[in-house]
């Protein structure tokens, strides 16, 4: 691979020590974590299983490890709605704000863990009533709005695993999902607000349930944007009535630490998604510490925001459980930060779009901002006075979700928001991992711009080479060398796929597709996907699923798909595309195939860009170069070429990209 070189920023100054005055006030961070977990790993995730989380039942065995099968604190039990919100309420803290809510068109509204509890004991009851039980599993595509968290927390409650599904996905996403955990509920709105408008939800749940999904047997619809959708008689129901019928009262039963908690479908190298398993007591665990100690969490002071969405992993352990856990108060942001108030709507200033998301910290007085690169890059599109025009004093740690920031963005991020003052964690983890990895911790790291620096306290990676070396300066593949608390625990029916996935390329050693590069201090700088997986915006995309849904449209006879390099998003899909002999090329061809991947996949997985191209570059045995294709999408020097069936192809189809046969 390549050497994965890092422009640092010299001017700037390659270190960020946190400031005396913020190390002196760190809560509890210091390196005696790191000592404590490097004497016995095992005896140091046990310790904070004990002391962040409440349990029904001790554990009696600390971890069973039969590579590549983990069992965290087997014999113990616990609930997480218990630990999320039952034993907060009991300690008299049942008046704080678990959530200030912040709808898109301007409603808020804001929850106190007493009223959550009482939300999720009465949806509990509801799922009870429609017959679902322990080890059951149910499907969620909702907004985000309360309601998300209170139907994942009831699922908890009562040993639901639920499958959160991106609403940003479309019917054929739905099913795949529901077929492959035998759904039995969907829960969904009838929309939720993006960019100002309703953005259906509940047509594309009718959608997926007329092609397949046999198991599911009810549909529950939030009347969140008073769209009024279709209810089929005997199978939809409306939230706002079952919960009306519901008993108040549900206690929280006793779980395995090994339960299964949610499934959440990600990205692999083949079409299928993987249903990603995690279990109860060990993620809840590291969730709780890394929310905790990543974020320096005051808990009786502070207002944190994970500007993400519960659709993805970020959401599920950073908006949902982590914060919960801890008895956190959090921001919870409906729709996207570029759409203005509705007092801004109609005004002379069509930038106030740009101020929404500095106006929510200024009034709630946000004390920690968790967001992705994606979205700092486009912030610093926007310009330095839009953030610059707002009081952010209340900000003291910044954060930046689970993959690469250029050193650039880092240092704009440190300076527009955190003014210089604000420690930036910057983190890699992934849906697999549940919880962060590697990440400085505030008061105790050195960091530098755009470096993730060193594994969390109880987590042990190492980058290797080819063969599996460790490397101790230069670039390689990061792997993780022992188990952790939050680690996924299989692949849902599919025990080879998750052993030959993960824990085959290196034995010993759990491998998801990332390449790094360690730097001359040590630290590990996260250089992106090594695989067949995009990495758009943070969401993991499969280029044979983008490939799969191009094929399907009736005009395209073969499909090649890159992720190519884009100052946004991180990179951005690109599609190369042979017609059918029958199919004429045309602008308006290339964009009906771009909206039919949308249709097929979601918006998030519609290519940037796609080319019509006469053929292929691929090898005399058949294989198809993508490294060619995304030299091309790069603008990069195409190297050797010899070993092409047809040399002539990749120029060709450079021929064409320069002649503007894009989007």
């Amino acid at each position: 691979m390549a050497d994965g070189s890092i422009e640092v920023y010299e001017s700037e100054g390659r270190r960020f020590p946190p400031s005396a005055e913020f190390a002196a006030a760190a809560l509890t961070n210091d390196r005696s974590l790191y000592d404590e977990a490097d004497a016995d790993f095992e005896a140091f995730w046990a310790r904070q299983a004990r002391e962040l989380l409440t349990w029904s039942k001790d554990f009696d065995t600390i971890l069973e490890w039969d590579l590549p099968f983990a069992k965290w604190f087997p014999g113990g039990e616990l609930n997480v709605s218990e630990n999320c919100l039952d034993r907060h309420v009991a300690a008299g803290r049942g008046d704080r704000v678990a959530y200030h809510f912040e709808g898109e068109p301007g409603d808020t509204r804001t929850i106190t863990y007493a009223d959550l509890l009482a939300d999720v004991e009465r949806f509990a009851n509801v799922l009870k009533g429609l017959g679902l039980r322990k080890g059951d599993r149910l499907a969620i595509y909702m907004p985000m709005i309360p309601e998300l968290p209170v139907a994942m927390l009831a699922c908890t409650r009562i040993g639901v695993a639920h499958s959160v599904i991106f609403g940003g996905f479309s019917p054929d996403a739905i099913t795949d999902r529901c077929v492959d955990a035998e759904a039995k509920v969907i829960i969904t709105a009838d929309a939720g607000y993006r960019r100002g408008e309703p953005s259906a939800l509940k047509p594309n749940v009718d959608a997926a349930l007329e092609v397949g999904a046999p198991s599911v047997e009810h549909v529950i619809v939030v009347d969140r944007c008073g769209t009024d959708p279709m209810m089929v008689d005997g199978r939809d129901h409306w939230w706002h009535d079952l919960m009306a019928e519901a008993e108040p009262r549900c206690p929280a039963e006793p779980m395995d630490a090994e339960q299964l908690l949610y499934l959440l479908y990600t990205s692999g190298t083949t079409a299928k998604p993987k249903g990603i398993m995690h279990t109860t007591g060990g993620y809840l665990t590291q969730v709780a510490f890394t929310h905790k100690y990543v974020f320096d969490l005051r808990p009786d002071t502070d207002v944190y925001w994970c500007a993400a969405d519960i659709g993805w992993v970020t959401g599920h352990s950073y908006i949902v459980y982590g914060p919960l856990t801890n008895g956190c108060t959090s921001v919870m942001y409906e729709g996207t930060p570029d759409t203005p108030l509705p007092e801004h709507r109609d005004g002379d200033r069509a930038d106030w779009r740009k101020d929404r998301l500095w106006d929510i910290i200024e009034r709630y007085g946000v004390t920690q901002l968790y967001t992705a690169p994606t979205a700092i890059r486009t912030f610093m599109k926007w310009g330095d006075e839009w953030p610059d025009a707002h009081d952010l004093s209340t900000l003291r740690v910044l954060g930046t979700v689970g993959e690469p920031i250029n050193p650039e963005a880092w240092m704009w991020y440190h300076r527009h928001i955190g003014r210089e003052s604000c420690p930036i964690v910057d983190t890699w983890w992934q849906t697999e991992t549940g919880g962060h990895m590697i990440t400085p911790l505030p008061g105790v790291t050195t960091t530098k711009p755009g470096t993730a620096t060193n594994p969390i306290p109880g987590v042990y990676a190492e980058v290797v080479d080819d063969d599996g070396n460790a490397v101790t300066e230069g670039g390689g593949y990061l792997t993780i060398t022992k188990p952790w608390p939050s680690m996924l625990r299989g692949i849902w029916g599919d025990e080879d796929r998750y052993r030959d996935t993960y824990w085959s390329t290196y034995e010993g050693r759990y491998f998801a597709g990332d390449g790094a590069r360690v730097d001359d201090d040590g630290y590990i700088w996260i250089l992106g996907r090594v695989d067949d997986v995009m990495n758009v915006s943070g969401h993991r995309i499969s280029t044979s699923e983008v490939e799969s849904a191009l094929v399907d449209h009736p005009a395209v006879a073969e499909a090649a798909v890159v992720g190519a390099t884009d100052e946004i998003t991180g990179q951005a899909i690109v599609g190369y595309v042979i017609l059918r002999g029958t199919a004429s090329a045309s602008d308006d061809l290339r964009e009906e195939i771009r909206q039919h991947v949308a249709k097929k996949l979601g918006a998030t997985a519609r290519p940037k860009a796609v080319f019509l191209v006469p053929d292929l570059p691929k090898t005399r045995s058949g294989k198809i170069m993508r490294r060619l294709l995304r030299d091309v999408a790069d603008g990069h020097d195409l190297g050797d070429t010899t070993t092409l069936a047809d040399p002539n192809v990749v120029e060709a189809i450079r021929a064409g990209a320069e002649a503007g046969d894009d989007d």
